[in-house]
């Protein structure tokens, strides 16, 4: 998988190679799914901080999360506007919009709009749970995180 220009955090493959898990080599850096369900975030209601598991860049809140029943963990929003960036995925007979790391460009999951959840956005950031790390706590963002408008 190429990366993307823009993108903070430049490694080569062989490099997210030796850093990453094999499961999460898989999922960040070849746009895999972890099946549902499984994943240690699913249904968390810890408070804090999530980040991306490649990189730490800080990129959804406990805040944000909410229960889709859906077997992911489902955020209605990102932290803030530029944590993430959008790809439009057509793979397996689906329109979706893929959702990556804008700091590694790694895959994080999906994002769904119209669904009818409860939520402010009605969309729904359905991110593999191996692709985030929980930093538990009040929610308090680091000094380099992008801010909320």
């Amino acid at each position: 998988m190429s990366t993307f220009e823009d993108s903070t955090v430049a490694k080569t493959d062989e490099q997210w190679r030796e850093e990453l898990s094999p499961a999460e080599y898989q999922v960040l850096r070849q746009a895999g799914t972890e099946r549902p369900f499984t994943g240690e975030y699913w249904d968390s209601t810890q408070e804090g901080v999530y980040a991306c598991r490649a990189c730490g860049a800080e990129l959804f809140t406990s805040k944000e999360k909410f229960s889709s029943h859906c077997g992911w963990p489902s955020f209605f929003a990102p932290l803030a506007d530029g944590t993430v960036r959008y790809l439009h995925d057509n793979t397996l007979g689906m329109k979706r919009v893929e959702v990556r790391c804008a700091s590694c460009d790694s895959h994080l999951g999906h994002l769904f709009e119209g669904e009818g959840y409860d939520t402010p956005t009605d969309e729904r950031f359905c991110i593999n749970s191996i692709a985030l790390t929980l930093r538990e706590g009040p929610v308090e963002l680091s000094p380099n995180a992008p801010q909320k408008p």
